[in-house]
């Protein structure tokens, strides 16, 4: 039930958000970017996925196509959102992939990190994060909310989720519901989840070759979505302004913050002293938001 009318992960998006801090995205608006380059890895794997069923080696529909290309975005409440509404008969499997590759990240990521910059650029430090008043903190959920209420209304659902769980934080007068949130709502939300895509993965719809492909179509997905927020980081370094360190284009994924925690953790193998945990979280949250953004203009395009 909590599955077939989406209440799962919008509840935990409401749960993901009171844990949310915007402030280092705020405090440097331009790691935008960088969650939105990570999101190449969806529409790239979406082109990816149609060009096979055009070669003849699977027989995917533009639909089912499009919810398996969100794997790349590592947002498991997000890929069942999507999966629910395109192609539900695929449910389970991309719930599996996208929890899997969730789970991969600190094994998935760091090879490509390393393999795509220098050692110079990994020992790159950042510069201090301006403060963010509490009202800044207080009027963005409530301006990104209404963009996408006026511009993408398919998407508003999980970004309305997400902004009204940080909101709920950053008021600081609704603690008890914010704890809730943060605590005992998301982890009962999580094991119902768990259940109920479990309860999908019937054999005569799970062990099928499609989901080899599913799995495969995932991790190119999730690696380029990666790759490509490290080499946005590079680009921008191109232009005058302080140097941003590539490492943290990685944390352009929706895992949050285990993505951000990768990049600090790759960034102070190579220097101690270079933390860029904040910094990295800024991307984070970016990814986020750009994979239900991403979700909504599919389900805007091909639901029909």
């Amino acid at each position: 039930m909590g599955l077939s009318n989406e209440m799962f992960p919008i509840l935990i998006f409401m749960g993901v958000g009171a844990m949310t801090d915007f402030g280092p995205l705020l405090s440097n608006p331009k790691t935008a970017l960088l969650g939105g380059a990570a999101q190449f890895g969806i529409f790239g794997t979406l082109v990816g996925a149609v060009a096979l069923s055009q070669a003849g080696f699977v027989d995917f529909t533009l639909q089912q196509a499009s919810a398996i290309s969100i794997i790349g975005g590592a947002d498991g409440p997000t890929s069942i959102f999507i999966a629910t509404k395109l192609a539900p008969e695929l449910l389970g499997a991309i719930a599996v992939a996208s929890y899997s590759y969730m789970a991969m990240v600190p094994i998935i990521q760091p090879p490509i990190m390393k393999a795509l910059t220098t050692d110079a650029e990994r020992r790159i430090k950042m510069t201090t994060l301006r403060h963010v008043s509490r009202l800044e903190k207080l009027v963005f959920p409530v301006m990104v909310l209404t963009l996408a209420i006026l511009v993408l209304p398919e998407s508003t659902p999980l970004i309305g989720a997400f902004m009204f769980g940080n909101f709920l934080k950053e008021s600081g007068v609704v603690e008890r519901l914010n704890d809730t949130l943060q605590n005992s709502l998301i982890n009962t939300v999580t094991i119902f989840l768990g259940l109920g895509v479990g309860s999908k993965l019937a054999a005569d719809q799970f062990l099928v070759p499609q989901t080899m492909f599913i799995m495969a179509l995932g991790i190119v997905a999730f690696s380029v979505g990666t790759a490509a927020g490290v080499l946005m980081a590079k680009f921008m370094n191109l232009f005058p302004g302080n140097k941003i360190n590539p490492l943290i284009g990685s944390a352009g994924v929706s895992a949050v913050p285990m993505a951000a925690r990768v990049s600090n953790k790759v960034g102070m193998e190579y220097d101690r002293t270079n933390m860029l945990l904040m910094h990295a979280m800024g991307p984070n949250v970016a990814g986020v938001i750009g994979s239900a953004v991403a979700a909504g203009v599919l389900i805007s395009l091909f639901n029909n």
